[in-house]
């Protein structure tokens, strides 16, 4: 049991529980089936790059755990080879790793390997804006007190994704998600919203060349 000191540091749940647990909700679904209507070509062109670069599905599906410690599959396009992680270095990449397809190095780059999670919007198992979904894997090793970044949807991007992307290590990445859960709010979201086409744009801190994007993106 934790001590009454860590439980002090157990944070409180955001006060904007209006715009948290509706407003917010209303915007994801509205923006997510307008972006599906309006870049529904684009879609169509990516599913048919990817096929025709490498074998193997279109789509490249993950366990993930989400809002309130629940499970759920993340949706992403496929931009390494098919069954991946059981070639050469497992779940480990480089900046150069010859596993990643032409199509999908773009597809990186771009962030627009993250698009299907509009399916997870939808759904009602991300938002637009919000912690990254984790791994199961990790769930357990969460210092106590991490756990509140489950307190919100988990995002498609978030406040970790517009300071450093995959450049920083999963501490910092914890404590920006916290952040996040503290702060909750339209015009944060709003920021962090326009601030990741500013970072994609520019090509900030795309790779991790520790672990690979698709298999370990926390």
């Amino acid at each position: 049991m934790p001590s009454t000191a860590q439980q002090k540091e157990h944070i409180k749940p955001h006060n904007n529980r209006l715009y948290s647990k509706f407003i917010k909700r209303i915007i994801d679904l509205v923006v997510a089936l307008l972006l599906i209507i309006v870049i529904s070509p684009l879609l169509l062109i990516i599913s048919i790059c990817i096929k025709l670069d490498s074998k193997g599905p279109v789509f490249y599906k993950q366990r993930r755990i989400g809002y309130q410690n629940k499970e759920f599959q993340i949706y992403k396009f496929r931009t390494m080879v098919d069954n991946a992680e059981k070639i050469g270095a497992g779940l480990r990449t480089s900046e150069n790793d010859a596993r990643i397809t032409k199509i999908g190095r773009i597809l990186r780059i771009t962030s627009l390997d993250e698009v299907p999670q509009i399916i997870n919007i939808i759904r009602g198992e991300m938002s637009i804006i919000g912690p990254r979904p984790t791994v199961p894997q990790i769930i357990n090793k969460l210092e106590y007190g991490a756990q509140d970044r489950h307190l919100v949807l988990p995002g498609v991007t978030g406040l970790a994704q517009i300071n450093g992307r995959q450049s920083i290590d999963w501490k910092e990445k914890i404590n920006y998600d916290l952040k996040y859960v503290k702060r909750i709010s339209f015009k944060l979201d709003l920021l962090i919203f326009f601030k990741t086409f500013l970072v994609v744009f520019k090509k900030e801190s795309v790779h991790k060349k520790e672990i690979s994007k698709e298999f370990n993106d926390l």
